[in-house]
């Protein structure tokens, strides 16, 4: 099982991102000219909470320009970005949102959860990455892909790795020259190797992928 690192390795800073990225290249040579074709990548980093659970689960499935629509709209919503006055809104206060009916579902869950103090967001820095997403997990509609990348982003873990994601299992198998792109339970393997820093090797595969894909197109 994985264990909390200090709070100032936390993923929350530009120079806490090139120190670790520097620690990273150490552990794996391998991973030097994948960095040389990312060049520099952003810290991306969205507030804890509610809100930023919800703005994942907006973002699921739709195309970027999609997800900045919704959430645009979602965050006009008088009373959207906090759960308990989330939980009290009705359908039609969400109603021309643009939400489908299952996340519409699971951010309702996730509010009232949060309102009746089953949830506690503030309470996932102190654990584990293991730990975190089981507690994530454990609330319908909140799959790994989903609580690894609120860790990632919302908590500033810096030992996660969403090995569900198509497009980093898309650039892992072409960074490293593998003859197939690796399923998820082989990519959790390989990215073993990249711990405690996995956030930060996430982080520089999905900026490998963005230049790959303008470069020569969707990876294979």
């Amino acid at each position: 099982m994985t264990v909390p690192l200090p709070l100032e390795e936390r993923l929350d800073s530009v120079e806490t991102l090139e120190r670790h990225l520097a620690r990273l290249l150490e552990l794996d040579p391998r991973l030097h000219p994948v960095a040389e074709t990312a060049g520099a990548f952003p810290l991306r980093i969205n507030p804890p909470g509610f809100a930023g659970m919800a703005k994942i689960i907006i973002g699921q499935q739709v195309s970027v320009a999609s997800a900045r629509a919704i959430w645009s709209r979602f965050e006009l919503v008088p009373g959207a970005l906090e759960a308990a006055s989330y939980a009290m809104l009705s359908e039609q206060d969400i109603e021309g949102v643009g939400l489908s009916g299952f996340k519409k579902r699971t951010i309702r869950a996730i509010a009232e959860a949060v309102a009746a103090g089953d949830l506690d967001f503030e309470r996932l820095p102190s654990l584990s990455a293991d730990e975190a997403v089981a507690e994530l997990t454990r609330h319908k509609g909140i799959g790994p892909w989903t609580a690894e990348v609120y860790l990632m982003f919302c908590a500033a873990h810096p030992d996660v790795f969403p090995a569900g994601d198509l497009a980093l299992q898309k650039a892992v198998g072409q960074g490293l020259g593998l003859a197939e792109r690796p399923p998820a339970r082989q990519l959790v393997e390989i990215a073993r190797a990249w711990a405690p820093h996995r956030a930060t090797a996430a982080l520089l595969f999905w900026r490998y992928f963005a230049v790959m894909r303008d470069r020569e197109g969707i990876l294979l």
